[in-house]
């Protein structure tokens, strides 16, 4: 398999307001959303060239981490391995630099979307990312499904967006008058097998695309709204799709699942976890239905290599 497209730019939002939620309160933030959470889409600039597609297994990287009851990091492997169930969206077309684009054209200028797990190594994000954001933590691997699914496709399954109560919006995040916000219905999924079992799966999370408090036509316009111009081929990932924060089986990642290390769940085998183990498999599936029509997106997997070891 290729990866879907020729990709020269890769942005990541942080889209989800649950799971934005549940961040800040695990990390004792009063309000947990930061000012500026409920006013833009939150994003960072990722890395394209470790964007990888579906089935390509992925190593355990090594970095700075701060040991629990230290005071000086050390260079040492990731042991708090993380996935991150997203979806992203492919440029089309794109834009003239100086040239933005509005929320009521942004659709235009999207292809169609495929499902992505940003990859996390989070004792090297819980070092790094003060005050930049992260950085290495992420950069190591992206995985995205290999078929795109166009925005024509998914019209069917198109709905009507969870309205945006927190923070009056501003106008270049608004469609013009009688237009309302929409998204799609897209259920997903996430499983987890291992080493030990590889032939049983384990669903770890149950989600839905249409959770997100911001939408992919929000998402294009904040990045254009300087003047940025986006090229065709550019991925657009949401962040972390997390439902309902009273539940769980629907967070998006395992930072939340485990709340931070604290919790272990169990798997089907029997087997524990908190976050990721060399062997382990994540598969990320979605898929649209209603009426008697069933859309699918394929599989987003990979599997968990270890930390290569220092030449």
């Amino acid at each position: 398999m290729l990866r879907p497209m020729n990709i020269g730019d890769y942005t990541d939002f942080y889209a989800s307001k649950e799971h934005a939620s549940n961040v800040g309160t695990m990390f004792g933030r009063d309000p947990p959303l930061n000012q500026n959470w409920i006013n833009i889409p939150i994003g960072y600039h990722g890395r394209a060239s470790s964007v990888v597609v579906s089935g390509t297994p992925v190593r355990r990287p090594r970095g700075l981490v701060m040991p629990k009851g230290t005071t000086e990091p050390v260079y040492s492997k990731c042991n708090v391995l993380d996935y991150e169930l997203e979806m992203g969206f492919f440029v089309g077309q794109g834009n003239d630099l100086g040239c933005p684009i509005s929320c009521d054209d942004a659709r235009k200028h999207i292809m169609g979307m495929v499902l992505v797990n940003d990859w996390s190594a989070r004792d090297i994000q819980k070092f790094e990312y003060v005050p930049l954001g992260p950085f290495t933590a992420k950069n190591f691997a992206t995985s995205v499904s290999p078929w795109v699914v166009t925005l024509d496709a998914l019209e069917p399954f198109s709905e009507e967006a969870e309205e945006q109560t927190l923070a009056q919006v501003s106008s270049y995040l608004s469609h013009s008058s009688g237009r309302k916000r929409t998204s799609y219905c897209i259920d997903l999924e996430v499983s987890l097998s291992t080493s030990a079992h590889p032939e049983v799966e384990t669903v770890t999370t149950k989600s839905n695309f249409r959770h997100l408090y911001w939408t992919i036509d929000q998402m294009l316009a904040h990045h254009t709204v300087t003047g940025c111009n986006a090229m065709t081929g550019d991925l657009i990932a949401t962040g972390t799709i997390t439902g309902s924060r009273e539940d769980p089986m629907s967070y998006g990642s395992l930072l939340e699942k485990s709340w931070g290390g604290t919790k272990t769940f169990k798997l089907s085998t029997g087997e524990e976890r908190k976050y990721l183990l060399d062997g382990d498999k994540v598969t990320m599936r979605g898929r649209c239905e209603k009426d008697g029509v069933r859309i699918g997106f394929g599989v987003c997997e990979g599997t968990v290599l270890p930390c290569k070891e220092e030449q």
